[in-house]
C-alpha cells in the first residue's frame, strides 16, 4: 500500500463519517461543523485526483463562504427543541422505508457499474492543472470570459446603486 492509498482510505473515512455525523448531529451546529470537515475531506480527494483548482475553489466557496453563511442563519434562527414541533411515528416510518428504497436502488445500479475500467490517474497527468484552465479560458473563451466579467461588474454597480436607496 503506497502514501496514495493510505491518503484516500483516510480521507474516505473522514468524509463519511463527517457526512454521517452531519445527519445524526442532534445540535445543528455540530451538524455545519461536520459538513465543513466533510468539505475538507472532499478537497483532499480533489488534490489527489490532481484538480488543484477545484479544491482551493471548495474550500473558499462552499468550506469558506458558505458554511459561515449557515452558521450565521442557524445562529440568528433561535433554535429550541420546545418550540420545534414533533414528528409523527408514521411520518418517521415512511421516511425510513424511503431511505431504504433509495439505498436498495443504489446498491442494485452501483452492481452493475464497472470500476475496473474507469480507474482514475492518480498524480499523473496535467488535467486538473490551473495553467491549463487559465490557457483554455484566455485563448479558446475568451470573449464570453470577458462578457461575463463586464456582466458582473454590471450587476455590482446595480446592487451598489439599489443598496443606497
Amino acid at each position: 500500500m503506497n502514501i496514495t492509498e493510505i491518503l484516500f482510505w483516510l480521507l474516505t473515512a473522514v468524509a463519511l463519517g463527517g457526512a454521517l455525523l452531519v445527519v445524526t448531529s442532534k445540535n445543528p451546529v455540530y451538524s455545519v461543523l461536520a459538513l465543513i470537515a466533510t468539505f475538507f475531506a472532499l478537497s483532499g480527494h480533489y488534490i489527489l485526483l490532481n484538480a488543484q483548482f477545484l479544491a482551493v475553489v471548495n474550500l473558499i466557496v462552499y468550506a469558506g463562504a458558505i458554511m459561515v453563511l449557515f452558521l450565521f442563519v442557524i445562529m440568528l434562527m433561535n433554535l429550541n427543541t420546545e418550540t420545534e414541533p414533533q414528528k409523527n411515528k408514521w411520518l418517521k416510518l415512511a421516511g425510513t422505508i424511503a431511505g431504504g428504497c433509495f439505498l436498495l436502488v443504489l446498491v442494485a445500479a452501483l452492481r452493475e457499474a464497472d470500476s475496473k475500467s474507469t480507474m482514475a490517474l492518480v498524480g499523473e497527468g496535467d488535467t486538473g492543472l490551473i495553467q491549463n484552465l487559465g490557457k483554455a479560458l484566455f485563448n479558446e473563451y475568451v470573449i464570453p470570459f470577458e462578457i461575463s466579467s463586464v456582466l458582473f461588474l454590471s450587476a455590482m454597480v446595480g446592487a451598489v446603486v439599489l443598496g443606497k436607496k
